[in-house]
């Protein structure tokens, strides 16, 4: 089915964009992370990526052309496709587009007339940073309230439904206010953040974006909050004041808003906790991580008695706390869910298994890591086994659409890795051509990217084919969901020492399970089993990998 391609907005103030170059053409065969064309902001001339896959069928803004943000820019769906019903469609939704905005301008300009920014402030909103994005969640701020912001400096890490990206401030000044603390999510567009000159009155700007649904709390309402006594002595432990804490013992307790939600849910006392912040603030890592220490209890003085011993029975009651915690869902964790539900709810799955033997694959790889500055893990055998298999079964290298199955020359094998939030696919390009270190050094570099939330969404996209392993955790055996657009996973268990059969004889031998899960759209059974004794005969054999 055709997809229509929007101008994106590529910076907080980007409202036209102009097409530099088409790296594209129509008819052009376009695969998910390629690019399609070069466009001119108002900061700077920036790549645009698709996030799609098929062929290129139209083009909307010609090159030296601009158009405004969320117009038609290109249309790509399968070849020969007819979308001239998309073409009229945008045709006659402009105007109305166009109207709603003129008339959305209007309302907020008749609402705001007496509210007008003071010269130097510049309002930060929450930015489109993929063509897909509807909301973001800050996931960690780089610059505090008061802080100086040069031109080009990273004001904040934001979690999109591809991945976390660092946003950078394309003015300076000072932060005068966050509109969005970490932990949060907003839609595009929200108010993000307020820059100017040091001590400028920016109450009256955040109440205008407030009336508008953009904002939630105002400086000046904190301020007051903070130095408004408090009308009743608290009988808690300590009083919540601003993004402060005041303990028992007088001494200001500083916690970020998120710290002070999580510590309430969890009934947690901020000044038992040492923050780890500038300047001792308490966050959402110190409070997640917060162990309370054991009290004892003095026991009650047990009264003697001259009478009679009796023998008693004593009722025990379990007494213990009952909580339920709830914890937001991340962008991250939301796009595994819709992925992943989308591929076991659309795709035929079936499940192929076997067992390989392993013990010229464990000599061959203390023979090769003997080799001075040289590092191979069997994952990385697998992983080159599985690009040579591809190669001599193409059946499998496939993607299936509604009307046609996509047969790939190029073999990428995306590798999944745990992180914190989920897990994430990074993609090692045309492995069939490299070598068993090459492809050890790329999953290494990609994994650890991942895990430091650094991966660029380019590093995973446009996989053929997937491989998840569990052995290092002891799994023998499992089933994974195939990773779509992909038409077959792998599951790789734990290399396990048992007996086994050889020339007639029980030995002591290494095996281990491999799991195929196929897509019945693309791979009849005759063809994955095929692939699987192939793939089989490379690990047996790791000298064959080797020519």
């Amino acid at each position: 089915m055709a997809t229509v391609i929007n101008m994106p907005r590529l910076s907080d103030t980007m409202e036209e964009g102009v097409v530099a170059s088409w790296l594209k053409k129509v008819g052009d065969k376009v695969e998910e992370g390629d690019i399609l064309a070069e466009i001119e902001t108002d900061k700077a001339t920036m790549e645009f990526e698709s996030f799609h896959e098929g062929t290129l069928l139209h083009i909307g803004v010609n090159e030296g052309e601009g158009a405004p943000v969320d117009t038609l820019l290109a249309i790509i769906g399968e070849e020969g496709e007819d979308f001239s019903a998309l073409l009229s469609q945008g045709s006659t939704e402009e105007p109305k587009k166009e109207d709603a905005k003129e008339s959305t301008k209007e309302e907020n300009t008749s609402s705001n007339t007496s509210v007008s920014i003071p010269d130097g402030v510049q309002v930060v909103t929450m930015p489109r940073l993929s063509d897909t994005m509807a909301e973001g969640t800050v996931a960690s701020w780089l610059k505090n309230v008061g802080d100086k912001v040069e031109e080009g400096d990273i004001l904040a890490e934001i979690e999109t439904d591809k991945a976390t990206m660092e946003f950078e401030s394309f003015y300076e000044g000072t932060l005068l206010y966050i509109g969005i603390n970490e932990g949060e999510s907003a839609p595009v567009d929200s108010l993000l953040a307020i820059i100017g000159a040091e001590g400028t009155d920016v109450s009256a700007v955040i109440e205008a974006q407030k009336n508008g649904g953009l904002a939630t709390a105002t400086p000046s309402e904190e301020k007051a909050t903070e130095s408004k006594p408090s009308e009743k002595a608290a009988p808690a432990a300590q009083e919540t004041v601003g993004n402060t804490t005041t303990s028992n013992s007088g001494g200001r307790i500083f916690a970020s808003p998120l710290a002070k939600k999580i510590a309430k849910d969890k009934g947690i006392n901020l000044a038992d906790i040492k923050g780890s912040g500038e300047n001792g603030r308490i966050v959402k890592k110190d409070v997640e991580n917060y162990t309370p220490a054991a009290k004892t209890e003095a026991s009650a003085p047990v009264s003697q008695s001259t009478s009679t011993p009796t023998a008693a029975v004593t009722n025990f009651v379990v007494a213990g706390e009952e909580r339920t915690e709830e914890v937001k869902n991340s962008q991250m964790r939301k796009a595994i869910a819709r992925s992943l539900g989308n591929s076991k709810f659309s795709a035929p799955h079936f499940y192929l298994n076997i067992e390989v033997d392993m013990d010229n694959a464990i000599a061959s790889r203390k023979t090769i890591n003997a080799i001075p500055d040289v590092k191979v893990s069997f994952n990385d055998m697998v992983v080159k086994a599985c690009a040579m298999a591809l190669r001599k079964h193409p059946q499998v290298n496939t993607s299936w659409t509604d009307n046609t199955t996509k047969y790939h020359s190029h073999i990428h094998v995306g590798v999944a890795v745990a992180v914190d939030e989920g897990l994430v696919v990074p993609v090692v390009k045309h492995t069939d051509a490299m070598t068993l270190t090459q492809i050890g050094a790329s999953v290494k570099d990609l994994a650890g990217k991942a895990r430091s939330k650094k991966i660029k969404p380019d590093e995973m996209q446009g996989s053929t084919f997937t491989v998840s392993n569990l052995g290092m955790f002891g799994i023998e055996s499992f089933t994974s969901i195939i990773n779509q657009p992909n038409s077959a996973i792998l599951s790789v268990g734990a290399i396990v020492q048992k007996p086994v059969v050889k020339d007639g004889q029980i030995v002591v031998g290494n095996t281990m399970m491999l799991t195929l899960a196929c897509d019945h759209r693309t791979v009849d059974g005759a063809v994955g089993a095929q692939f699987l004794q192939t793939l089989k005969t490379f690990i047996e054999n790791p000298v064959t990998m080797l020519v």
